[in-house]
């Protein structure tokens, strides 16, 4: 639950109320279980003792895969051509006063 209130100067204020119940009943429940491992209501005996498991790993020799591939041959070389390349001239524009 909360309250909104305006100010004279214009902030808005924002009041909250009963938020924290619950960690008050937190806080209880966590008391009453403490007492009872106090009081000896509450009694926890192991009766067993905890074991890894066993783990056994056995591996043999493996094999990688082969493959029979056929590509195509490709032949580089080199020769000389001729090869005309187009030229390019800039002119300036004149000024017009």
């Amino acid at each position: 639950m909360s309250d909104i209130e305006t100010t004279r100067d214009g902030r808005v204020i924002e009041r909250r109320r009963g938020g924290g119940g619950w960690l008050v009943a937190l806080l209880i429940i966590v008391a009453l279980v403490v007492a009872a491992f106090a009081f000896g209501l509450i009694n926890i005996d192991q009766t067993k003792g905890a074991k890894l498991p066993e783990i056994s790993v056995k591996t043999e020799g493996g094999q990688a895969p082969t493959f029979d591939v056929d590509t195509a041959k490709v032949n580089v070389g080199e020769k000389e051509e001729t090869i005309t390349v187009p030229t390019l001239s800039v002119d300036k524009a004149d000024k017009k006063d």
